[in-house]
């Protein structure tokens, strides 16, 4: 059964704001794939390409696209089923005023390094199977990356993916409780990532995809490609345990996902909707819930460089499931 294609030369959006005008507009339950260009638009394509500043438009998501009845309060699931890199070299670099050692003397800001493509058409059909404890691809069928003379195998990642915020406006350079740029190695193929509607029509978005990605994003970029993501979409109507902010179903662990100024306030709000889902799980008290937490969660960094810095809690999934 063929997909209907929606590309960033359809749409594309640099915020995500209450007032989102669709792109295309899905049914329930459509499988659709989206295509994306890297987040710099194109503009670095060898070494000597270097950038001076962060553009005022960056990590162009394709969309949105409006999903037929989600409303305020539902939550829309986002199964991801392939991410393929569509582009022959990657770019990974560094910029002003941006990254974790952006302060340091002696790294180049700005530097940029290429990275082709061994296989143009790499795929990552496992996500972070491995990350989770039960294996996953070695990427020899996902292709590789070359940096510098050594290989990296490719396991795309989708940086930024969000839908309508509730009030704010927000760039897409800027994680938030809608999702937007999450920059989170679990947004891969095989997962199912599930977001709150906060408007009428959730208004999906996504882009600014990376062949490959370390948890954290150290220097402000992963290497930076254009792909083709294949997803189905679904509405979940009036959940019985609603979600403020986004998570994500590896199919190995439930992981909580949340973003703040601070790493503190970032994983306080992640192990508190953690200790939610343990409550409605397991019966628990909010008490309980929260030792439990302590004994199987797991925190982890999603990325330290953006606006706001993203963290995640792991719960394997024999100790908590989807509520929905």
């Amino acid at each position: 059964m063929s997909r209907e294609v929606v590309s960033h030369r359809d749409g594309h959006v640099y915020e995500f704001g209450p007032e989102m005008e669709p792109t295309y507009e899905a049914a329930d339950g459509e499988s659709l794939t989206i295509e994306t260009i890297d987040s710099l638009n194109g503009a670095i394509q060898t070494d000597d390409d270097l950038l001076d500043a962060i553009p005022e438009e960056v990590n162009a998501a394709t969309g949105p696209i409006a999903v037929e009845g989600a409303s305020p309060g539902d939550v829309l699931a986002v199964e991801i089923e392939a991410v393929r890199v569509t582009e022959d070299v990657g770019r990974v670099l560094t910029a002003p005023g941006f990254g974790l050692l952006q302060d340091d003397p002696e790294i180049e800001h700005p530097a940029t390094r290429i990275t082709e493509v061994s296989d143009a058409a790499g795929e990552a059909g496992s996500g972070n199977a491995e990350r989770d404890g039960v294996g996953g691809s070695d990427g020899d069928e996902a292709g590789r990356i070359d940096f510098e003379g050594i290989e990296v195998p490719i396991e795309p990642v989708i940086g930024t993916i969000g839908v309508a915020t509730a009030e704010e406006t927000i760039s897409t350079l800027t994680p938030d409780d809608h999702g937007g740029n999450l920059d989170t190695t679990d947004m891969t193929a095989g997962a199912t990532a599930y977001f709150p509607v906060f408007q009428e029509g959730a208004m999906l978005a996504m882009g600014d995809s990376k062949a490959a990605m370390a948890d954290g994003e150290m220097c402000g970029t992963g290497a930076e490609i254009g792909t083709e993501i294949d997803v189905t979409l679904s509405v979940i109507e009036d959940p019985e345990v609603p979600i403020e902010r986004p998570l994500v179903d590896t199919g190995n662990a439930v992981k909580t996902v949340a973003s703040a100024e601070t790493m503190e306030d970032a994983v306080e709000l992640a192990n508190g909707d953690v200790v939610r889902l343990l409550e409605h799980e397991h019966g628990f008290s909010r008490t309980e819930a929260y030792l439990f937490s302590s004994l199987v969660g797991g925190l982890e960094v999603s990325q330290v460089v953006d606006p706001q810095v993203t963290a995640r809690n792991a719960v394997p999934s024999e100790y908590l499931s989807i509520p929905f």
